[in-house]
């Protein structure tokens, strides 16, 4: 597994912590990390390794200081959920985003230009509920989509995932771009099922993104064993999950927070 990012603090994040020992769901795996720039970032990746991609934006830094907060609102923490998907979803398509080239007709004359192409829309798999909110507005940085919708339910005992809805197509080509939303990335159990069975319907793992806030060891690892070519957009790395399966320091539940479920 592969981190890019020009910041040396998810380096010392991502070596994990003694300060929860008694807490951690598993020992933090070393990650071993990559520092590029922003030219390097959208290059194609010379390994076959999965790709942990954080952007060292200052907005994403803001608006994960406002989700983390406890005192944050829901309104305000759905808001910044909807940030940092808008951003962190701008990073994930440059690279990717089929385009077409056109002329069209300025004020003052004729010019060539480019387009999104309409006809290969983006593929977009949000894992219900909080991952409706990274979508939320995803339309800036996404012309052209199409959204199938997939449910986890977690049993807060076992931390087994089971599935309540399914939308996903019958298949998808080798070639289809997809976008998976998921605002938090702890045990892996959800993402893991969800990225099976999109690549059990003839997606690549190469051509699938996802897109998370908070990704910890557990769920990276398992990925990054099974699912060569695999990207993850993640606005920060933390080194622990508890045996409640939260992520620490985490930002909570960010479904419940969202959706102003909290207690």
């Amino acid at each position: 597994m592969l981190l890019q990012h020009q910041s040396r603090a998810l380096g010392a994040s991502a070596r994990g912590s003694t300060r929860h020992a008694s807490s951690i769901l598993r020992p933090a795996p070393r990650l071993r990390v990559c520092t590029v720039n922003a030219a390097q970032a959208g290059k194609k990746p010379q390994t076959q390794q999965m790709l942990v991609i954080v952007p060292p934006h200052p907005l994403v830094k803001h608006w994960l200081a406002v989700a983390r907060n406890a005192m944050t609102p829901s309104p305000m923490f759905r808001g910044a959920i909807a940030e940092l998907g808008r951003i962190l979803i701008y990073e994930a398509v440059r690279d990717c985003l089929p385009t077409m080239d056109g002329v069209v007709d300025t004020p003052m004359g004729p010019t060539e230009v480019t387009f999104v192409d309409p006809t290969r829309p983006i593929k977009v798999v949000p894992i219900l509920r909080a991952g409706l909110v990274l979508l939320e507005q995803a339309q800036q940085v996404l012309p052209m989509s199409e959204t199938y919708h997939v449910g986890y339910v977690r049993d807060e005992e076992t931390l087994q995932a089971k599935p309540y809805l399914n939308k996903l197509p019958k298949s998808f080509s080798p070639e289809d771009q997809i976008l998976v939303t998921d605002p938090m990335l702890a045990t892996g159990g959800t993402i893991m099922q969800v990225i099976e069975d999109i690549v059990s319907r003839g997606a690549s793992p190469a051509n699938i993104r996802i897109i998370a806030v908070v990704a910890a060891p557990p769920a990276l690892v398992k990925l990054s064993e099974k699912y060569k070519g695999l990207k993850v957009y993640a606005a920060i790395i933390d080194a622990e999950v508890n045996e409640k399966g939260f992520i620490i320091p985490g930002l909570g539940d960010a479904g419940d927070r969202a959706f102003g479920n909290t207690k």
